[in-house]
């Protein structure tokens, strides 16, 4: 990328914004392919609706972005597939929660090993953009923040637990299909036993964007060049991942992770042979599209 002047990334939300395109089998997309194939162009109006990108941004960003992706689908993909394949046999056998932490820990590890690649090309749209963008990062910031406060922050206990419950659902059906009602009322005891504080997510959101701002007003102050931006994100990602070892609410994130894993292990356990053999053929036609756009020319 070129070199500019002025401030700053805000690669955490970039983090969730990648996670997406890259891992759509998450996402619960029916056309990964589809999905992948179209997922730079999806991450530039993203950042677009952050930045409002101007005349001269828009050209290389596309390209920085296109890099990424040929990166990605060049080094990446091979690895998804493994990752596939071992939960293929984790769900036709008894896993342990040690196996779904293991499991947690290598997609946070790839994920930024991603970040950190994409780390140069953020240093030089961080170094690029103006003070009304910035302002416009810090608009849509506070509009997310508006937007989950109505979602999550709304109703009493019983209604938060049933919206996060749903949530879940929609993910145990992509890979499972439909289950029965006694099933449902087993994961839903298994949903309703991790802790619930929606609160302390949004205060954990809010930190992260108060962290990206003072980062841009670093940037901006002290006219930093690529190699001392760089620095910065690679520093801010860093913390970003080590926040959940390092904080002080250390035992809420442990006790959350711990009863997801759980939760998961209950679905796995109470799931018919039918519906093992279900998600056993929903990965692989994934392993089967990550393979087919690994081979794929650029």
């Amino acid at each position: 990328m070129k070199k500019f002047n002025t401030q700053a990334p805000f690669q955490n939300r970039l983090m969730y914004a990648l996670l997406t395109l890259m891992l759509v089998v998450v996402a619960g997309c029916s056309s990964l392919r589809l999905a992948y194939n179209n997922g730079d162009t999806v991450l530039y109006w993203w950042l677009n609706a952050y930045v409002d990108l101007d005349r001269d941004q828009k050209g290389w960003v596309r390209e920085d972005i296109d890099k990424l992706f040929d990166w990605h689908r060049k080094t990446q993909l091979k690895d998804y597939v493994e990752i596939l394949r071992k939960g293929q046999k984790q769900v036709q056998g008894n896993p342990t929660q040690a196996d779904l932490m293991a499991d947690y820990s290598e997609i946070k590890s790839r994920t930024q090993s991603l970040l950190l690649k994409a780390a140069p090309d953020l240093a030089d749209l961080a170094r690029s953009l103006k003070p009304e963008q910035v302002a416009q990062m810090e608009k849509k910031f506070k509009s997310n923040n508006d937007d989950y406060r109505k979602k999550f922050l709304t109703g009493d206990q019983e209604k938060r637990q049933q919206l996060r419950y749903k949530k879940s659902m929609e993910q145990f059906e992509l890979w499972f299909g439909s289950f029965s009602s006694e099933q449902e009322a087993l994961i839903r005891k298994a949903s309703d036993a991790r802790p619930l504080d929606n609160e302390i997510w949004l205060d954990e959101r809010s930190r992260r964007q108060r962290n990206v701002l003072a980062l841009v007003q670093k940037v901006q102050n002290e006219k930093l060049g690529k190699e001392a931006t760089v620095a910065l994100i690679n520093t801010l990602i860093k913390d970003s991942f080590d926040r959940l070892e390092h904080s002080d609410r250390k035992a809420f994130f442990d006790a959350f992770e711990n009863s997801t894993a759980q939760m998961i292990l209950t679905v796995i356990k109470i799931a018919t042979p039918a519906q093992k053999a279900h998600a056993v053929k929903r990965m692989q036609g994934w392993i089967d599209d990550f393979n087919s756009l690994a081979a794929q020319p650029k």
